[in-house]
């Protein structure tokens, strides 16, 4: 529980630095976007920029090619040991950035979506510093080729010291690796009980903790840092398709953690619909983007609002069959439901692109792995519980089976099971009670059930531990004991002797006894035969009295 109130912590922070502005004090940059056309350079933009109307929202350009201008920089927002550019990653073939400087004179840096890698900071986020001039930079401009442009060419531009983006490096790293090594342990964790429990939950969620840990990876640009070949926009391919695999994973640990009945009918045939849809659409638009990505990407935003409204609908279906696990899941998905909602209005237009929007999802993630793993522990509790119970009740059915149930000491089936397959000697007394018809006859079945009982009490205190003490038949008892723990015939008689019958009746037994190997069911029968014989001897030396047959060899 320490741990994970730590990562909980943990992720807050991070989260909250990371929700503080655009990025670690640095200054965000007004742009507006110009329509690229033929014979437009960057001299001629920047010869006209106060002319230049700059009222069309970026987004409305549509794909293709065109040109995002800055508003005039302010000498503030210039870092005195080097400044750098910051604006998020999107799917573009290149860029380059041309920054006017206060003595006329344009310089440029650039990259293409094959040579991103070394541009591309944690957060997925390109970072182009600004190239070294006497002047100091008064204007930027960029100029966008091959965009897909779904919400912008150029998406949250800022401007920071080198010593900033060093720091936010840091905090983003320090995100992203608490949450990549929190995603691990749980995995490996789970998988390990996995193989102890074979409970079907389980590599769901592990498929699930994969799944994030890989997005997580390729979203924030680490795999571009791994894989310094990777093209930009194949990473956004990845992207695409690894987020809705995530999707889909949490929908499949859901349908496997949850009760089978809160998936029963209807909502069962919705999530497989919309894990179908997030799936065909992410897959396709890896596939065929750019030409289709506008489209495809509508679709898919599309499936993923069919997403969010088929959570309520499953905890309102748990809700309605008296779920265990619905407080759980509400608290894990309530983060989760709240910023997949924003990124959702920011995936259709609705609301500005923001950098903590674009990198909540990851702490989202984080936050539904580290409190589903307190959902796991607490199913496995029940699962704990209901074993032990289960347990008890096989122990309590066992131990009735095997007890007889008028005077609660053995009956001649455990007492079998026990007594064969005893090593080294062991001395078998019957004991049969005599005249028992006439007790039944004069204190009635009721009374005769109770000398019955009052007998076993006195031969189960006549009795070590050792000794197995069973009732075989009507009134006939029987007790095996290793030899040297054997129970003395005669105390025995004694014992039953001093049992208080009303109406001053006397109650008496005849015994007779063996001893022998116990190893196997033969020699059971003829100890049993031997025994049997001395306890008929007994009887007809006038009972209440003890017979001894003459002892068997011990199997070698």
């Amino acid at each position: 529980m320490r741990w994970l109130l730590a990562s909980l912590l943990l992720f807050a922070c991070l989260g909250a630095g990371a929700a503080r502005g655009e990025g670690l004090g640095g200054t965000p940059i007004a742009v507006c976007a110009i329509r690229d056309a033929p014979g437009l350079t960057a001299t001629s933009i920047f010869a006209r920029a106060a002319r230049l109307p700059c009222t069309t929202r970026q987004s409305a350009l549509g794909p293709g090619n065109g040109w995002v201008l800055s508003a005039p920089l302010s000498a503030a927002a210039l870092a005195p040991h080097g400044t750098s550019v910051r604006f998020a990653s999107t799917w573009q073939d290149a860029t380059t950035l041309h920054v006017l400087y206060a003595d006329g004179a344009i310089r440029r840096i650039g990259f293409t979506s094959a040579t991103a890698a070394d541009r591309l900071l944690l957060g997925a986020t390109f970072s182009l510093p600004l190239p070294h001039h006497d002047a100091a930079p008064v204007r930027l401009l960029w100029h966008v080729r091959g965009a897909a442009n779904l919400r912008g060419l150029i998406l949250g531009p800022t401007l920071a010291g080198h010593g900033s983006t060093a720091n936010r490096e840091v905090l983003l790293a320090a995100l992203y690796g608490a949450f990549g090594g929190m995603g691990l342990a749980l995995l490996i964790y789970n998988l390990a009980l996995w193989g102890a429990l074979r409970q079907r939950f389980q590599p769901a969620y592990c498929l699930l903790l994969l799944m994030l840990v890989g997005y997580a990876g390729s979203s924030s640009g680490a795999l571009s840092q791994l894989v310094p070949t990777l093209d930009n926009n194949d990473r956004l391919r990845i992207n695409v398709v690894l987020l809705a695999a995530s999707a889909s994973a949490a929908v499949l640990f859901a349908r496997s953690f949850f009760e089978r009945a809160v998936f029963a009918g209807w909502l069962g045939r919705a999530s497989t619909g919309v894990i179908a849809l997030l799936m065909g659409c992410a897959i396709a638009c890896a596939a065929f983007a750019p030409a289709w990505i506008g489209p495809i990407d509508r679709v898919l935003a599309g499936a993923y609002v069919l997403l969010m409204l088929l959570v309520p609908a499953m905890l309102w279906r748990a809700w309605r069959v008296r779920s265990n696990y619905l407080w759980l899941f509400a608290l894990a998905w309530g983060a989760p439901v709240l910023l997949a909602s924003l990124r959702i209005a920011q995936a259709l237009d609705l609301v500005a692109w923001r950098f903590w929007i674009d990198q909540s999802t990851v702490v989202s993630m984080a936050l539904e792995a580290l409190i589903s793993s307190l959902a796991v522990a607490y199913r496995i509790k029940l699962l704990a519980r209901d074993r032990d119970i289960a347990r008890a009740q096989e122990s309590a059915a066992r131990h009735l089976a095997d007890i007889d149930p008028l005077t609660g000491i053995l009956n001649r089936r455990a007492f079998l099971d026990r007594a064969i397959g005893r090593l080294g000697d062991q001395t078998l007394l019957l004991l049969d009670l005599d005249h028992f018809k006439r007790i039944n006859d004069t204190l009635g079945h009721d009374g005769g059930d109770e000398v019955l009982r009052a007998v076993a009490r006195a031969l189960a205190a006549a009795t070590s531990p050792a000794a197995l003490v069973a009732r075989i038949g009507g009134e006939e008892f029987a007790i095996v004991a290793p030899t040297g723990d054997a129970p003395h015939p005669g105390a025995l008689l004694d014992r039953i002797r001093a049992v208080v019958l009303p109406l001053d009746l006397a109650v008496t037994a005849s015994i007779g006894s063996c001893t022998g190997p116990l190893l196997r069911e033969a020699d059971w029968k003829s100890l049993y035969r031997r025994a049997d014989e001395a306890l008929f001897a007994a009887k007809a030396a006038g009972r209440d009295r003890v017979r001894e047959a003459r002892p068997t060899a011990l199997a070698a």
